[in-house]
């Protein structure tokens, strides 16, 4: 076989072996960075000098702490497609989000709720306001089925605005602590719940935010799309605006349970 011939074939075999070789790079890179390495929410590794805060362990912050994390990063709708948006997300918390278009922001946050208030069979304290003061309690000591069925209920008539009228106002951002919640009621509107506080020595306080959407799509942990270094965690500081990466709340915007 002539020398040139024989050159362009060999050319030809590295190229494609070079070409499979960065395909499959590129695929595990791909894949490493879609994987999730942390278990739970408190695993989520804190800033250099920083604590979390004490959590009794019986309270809902405590709760919120221990919710387990999904190994995929994904970020899921209710009928098994991928939401289009996937620069959000830090982590997606391993919790249903049905297969109905119900468990959107507000609902999020008031399935948070209600499953620590479950748990906790604090069956009287499950209690959700709609727009027209009307209240859905959940019926006694419940079955896993009938509670399932009482939180669809809820997502049909609950959302950002009622929400926002059933929490209570929370005077001092600095103040805030686990299970608050950042809502702006209305068309459009938005909810998210504060999941974990840190401190350090100079009594700095950072916070994690998670949130749903629309359409129901699973529940993650956002990361902070102001300060890179930081992230997912947020700072409490003195500026009025809190830039989310799909919203832009203001600390006038933190609300409470009142109970």
């Amino acid at each position: 076989m002539p020398f040139f011939f024989l050159f362009i074939i060999i050319t030809l075999f590295s190229c494609n072996n070079t070409s499979s070789s960065l395909t499959q790079a590129t695929t595990k890179n791909k894949e490493s960075e879609n994987v999730n390495p942390y278990a739970t929410i408190e695993a989520i590794p804190l800033p250099a000098g920083y604590t979390r805060v004490y959590a009794d362990p019986l309270s809902f912050d405590n709760w919120l702490r221990k919710l387990p994390l999904k190994k995929n990063k994904t970020v899921y709708k209710f009928n098994g497609l991928p939401k289009g948006n996937q620069t959000a997300q830090f982590a997606v918390i391993d919790i249903s989000v049905g297969d109905k278009d119900l468990q959107q922001c507000a609902d999020a946050v008031i399935r948070l709720r209600a499953e620590y208030l479950y748990g906790q069979k604090k069956f009287s304290s499950i209690d959700f306001i709609d727009n027209n003061h009307t209240h859905y309690r959940l019926p006694g000591d419940a079955n896993r089925k009938l509670f399932n069925e009482y939180l669809e209920k809820v997502f049909s008539y609950c959302g950002t605005a009622s929400l926002d009228k059933q929490l209570a106002p929370v005077n001092n951002f600095a103040s805030v602590i686990a299970g608050d919640v950042l809502v702006k009621g209305g068309s459009p509107g938005h909810a998210m719940m504060i999941m974990d506080i840190a401190v350090n020595k100079e009594g700095k306080k950072i916070y994690l935010l998670s949130q749903s959407s629309m359409p129901a799509q699973d529940i993650h942990v956002v990361v902070n799309p102001t300060n890179n270094q930081l992230s997912p965690w947020y700072e409490v500081n003195a500026e009025p605006v809190i830039e989310t990466p799909e919203w832009t709340f203001l600390q006038t915007n933190l609300k409470k349970w009142p109970y």
